[in-house]
């Protein structure tokens, strides 16, 4: 709608300076063949102004440029011969043509040039200095007003395109964080769900009892599952990190990892994001570890270092020989790090040497206590306190 509604200004004007054009050719009271002759090559004028304000153009052939340029040139000084200073208003069309098509320098060099070319006809008419400067005045405002016009729709049509890039991006992005969202919270809930569905099945030959109570835990998480998913759905999220490593604890050792977990009591006082950060980290760090590693032990830890909290996640199963990953494994250390990344936080993996066929794996995550202190974190550099051994290798992912 704003496009078309531009579009249609400077349209209007092209017609008006046309009308106004005509309205001087017929007080020459001209006969028929003039009449025509006129009346075509306003139209062809009309055309070439039309192919030279379309957005686009100036990204034309040079050799397709060069040639409407040299048509409507031709056609704005040759009238001149019959119909005098009567035609001037069509040289700035010309003008304008000229801003439109050619480099700055030399659009404004052939605009000024041109608009002072009208000093010929009025001195071959026998015109005084007033009508001279006025056939001057009319070229360059002309111009003026058929490069800004022109100029206006080409700018409002990149506008309109943009808009819709952003909008695109915006669904995209959305996508992205659906995904995103789904990935860490589905992922941990289905493997522990499976987890435990496996320990189940063991337990009920021995231990019906025991059992039971696995199954009612099924229940607990599938229930919280569903709830995720709806508040994903909803955009809205909160976690809390006490209760995440209370029941990464529960699902590690029900698929038989010796668990260690360290938590000050200071952690429940972490700001709502933050908490809800560190939780997808527990989250993401214990689904890795059941998918991607034969870990027997794994420690876990949360310490409240000043304005900032330290969250640890390390395990002795991660298999050096193991096979690359696949491309369709998914971006959980990514995610991670761009939702540490966004209140100020950063993320540090680690592979400690510890055998001939596994390697102790470390993943580290330092946020703001609270969210507002999420600015001044962000020079921190997440460090272990000690120095590194050789033949270890430490990213920050």
């Amino acid at each position: 709608m704003v496009t078309r509604t531009a579009q249609g200004i400077l349209l209007a004007a092209l017609i008006c300076y046309l009308g106004i054009t005509l309205l001087n050719l017929l007080s020459l009271s001209l006969g028929a063949y003039d009449l025509t002759r006129a009346v075509v090559c306003l139209a062809s004028v009309f055309l070439l102004q039309l192919a030279h304000s379309a957005p686009g153009f100036a990204a034309a052939r040079t050799r397709t440029k060069v040639v409407t340029l040299t048509a409507q040139g031709v056609l704005s000084y040759l009238p001149f011969i019959w119909f005098g200073a009567y035609w001037g208003a069509m040289d700035g069309f010309f003008a304008g043509s000229l801003l439109l098509v050619l480099p700055a320098a030399a659009g404004w060099t052939l605009y000024a040039t041109t608009s002072l070319s009208m000093i010929i006809p009025g001195v071959l008419a026998h015109r005084g200095a007033v009508d001279t400067v006025y056939l001057v005045q009319t070229t360059a405002l002309t111009g003026l007003v058929v490069y800004g016009l022109s100029r206006l729709t080409n700018l409002v049509d990149q506008l309109t395109r943009a808009r819709a890039d952003l909008a695109r991006l915006a669904v995209s992005h959305e996508q992205l964080r659906f995904a995103r969202d789904l990935h860490d919270l589905l992922g941990y809930s289905l493997s522990a769900i499976s987890l435990k569905n496996e320990l189940v099945r063991r337990l009920i030959p021995t231990n019906p009892y025991r059992a039971c109570e696995e199954v009612d835990e099924v229940l607990v998480i599938s229930r919280q599952a569903l709830a995720d998913v709806r508040r994903v759905a909803s955009g809205y999220r909160q976690m809390s990190l006490a209760s995440e490593l209370s029941c990464a604890e529960s699902v590690l050792a029900a698929a038989d990892v010796s668990v260690t977990v360290e938590a000050e009591d200071a952690i429940d006082g972490l700001g709502l994001v933050t908490s809800t950060v560190l939780a997808t980290v527990v989250r993401e760090g214990v689904t890795n570890l059941l998918r991607h590693s034969k870990a027997s032990h794994c420690w876990i830890s949360a310490r409240i270092e000043g304005d900032a909290v330290r969250l640890t996640i390390a395990n002795d199963g991660l298999v050096v020989s193991s096979h690359p990953r696949s491309p369709h494994s998914g971006s959980g250390l990514g995610s991670l790090e761009r939702r540490l990344k966004d209140i100020g936080g950063r993320l540090l993996v680690q592979r400690l040497p510890d055998g001939a066929e596994r390697t102790l794996f470390r993943l580290t995550a330092r946020a703001p206590v609270q969210e507002h202190d999420a600015t001044a974190l962000t020079t921190h550099m997440i460090t272990d306190g000690e120095t590194p051994r050789p033949g270890r290798a430490d990213t920050v992912v």
